[in-house]
């Protein structure tokens, strides 16, 4: 009986082997859209993950503590470091964002902005122009024709970074970042634009305002701004849209709010609001397939010295709803 088992094994064992790599991706692709609700934790002790992007490859969120970006195939239960903290001056991230082949990141209070290859070499970083104001570089968003859009929480302003820099070759470039739009309502001394979207036809940009909870909609055409109807979500903060509805985390309230556009994106409509167990501060979104990741960023500690909740930082992957 020993012997047979071990035959068993030793067969079963040959039989992995030869899975092709390619087959166990698929796999765990496969078992990413078939759960319920699990966590995916961050193999970092200062991860503070403030964003969340993923393709259909692969995941990826980064520190607003010490700038390291991870990495993680999707489907995968741990990210890993993939670029390291303090690399081409990167100290802090907040938007992480994908654009075909590239990774977008945000620098947050750094003023900075990177552009990367998905194997990691630098293709251009960016500052904010310096006008002396206070800074911080929150979230991107990329449009249907390749351009990347920022906000920056701190100025009433819009970012613009062209398609053909985006896909540029790998030179490393340092750039000034450029404004493209003025944003209305900022508030001096508050977290104004943070979220980001494009609209699915390319016209519009979606803006969500952290303080306010307002939603707006930036016409790229003409730079008309005009507020969406809508219910304020205070501690409205990464956004993710697919078609007609926004999912937008809410950092504070620790929940996801689902919001239906109507009448050419000038009218929202609250159609949820949802939490999961151990939410903590939600500050990002993404949606991948039938799946939505939320980062569990213990931003209360990083800001405001509050105790951390728990050692291990974590992304909830949650059913679509």
């Amino acid at each position: 009986m020993l012997r047979q088992t071990l035959v068993t094994l030793a067969t079963t064992a040959v039989a992995l082997t030869a899975v092709p790599a390619t087959a166990l991706a698929t796999s765990a692709t496969a078992q990413h859209h078939k759960q319920g609700p699990y966590t995916i934790t961050i193999d970092g002790h200062n991860a503070f993950p403030e964003s969340i992007a993923a393709d259909s490859h692969d995941m990826y969120t980064g520190s607003i503590d010490d700038g390291t970006v991870y990495r993680g195939r999707l489907g995968a239960k741990t990210l890993e470091p993939f670029l390291p903290a303090g690399s081409d001056g990167r100290t802090q991230v907040t938007g992480i964002k994908i654009a075909g082949d590239r990774l977008l990141v945000a620098g947050a209070f750094t003023g900075r902005f990177f552009i990367y290859t998905k194997t990691g070499k630098l293709v251009a970083s960016y500052t904010v122009p310096d006008t002396g104001e206070k800074t911080l570089v929150n979230d991107e968003a990329v449009a249907p024709n390749g351009d990347v859009y920022i906000t920056d929480s701190l100025r009433a302003v819009v970012y613009r970074v062209p398609a053909a820099e985006v896909h540029a070759q790998t030179t490393g470039n340092h750039r000034t970042l450029q404004v493209a739009y003025h944003l209305p309502d900022y508030v001096t001394g508050t977290s104004n634009g943070n979220g980001i979207v494009a609209t699915p036809d390319g016209k519009s940009l979606i803006i969500g305002y952290w303080s306010s909870g307002a939603l707006y909609r930036l016409t790229l055409a003409t730079g008309e701004d005009r507020k969406i109807d809508a219910p304020p979500l205070t501690s409205d903060d990464g956004i993710a849209m697919r078609g007609d509805t926004l999912y937008i985390a809410r950092s504070v309230d620790n929940e996801v709010a689902t919001v239906r556009l109507s009448h050419h994106d000038t009218q929202g409509t609250l159609v949820s609001e949802h939490t999961y167990p151990g939410a903590d501060t939600t500050t990002g979104v993404a949606v991948s397939g039938d799946r939505l990741l939320v980062t569990n960023s213990q931003m209360d500690t990083y800001l405001y010295g509050a105790p951390l909740t728990s050692p291990v930082f974590t992304i909830e992957n949650l059913p679509l709803r």
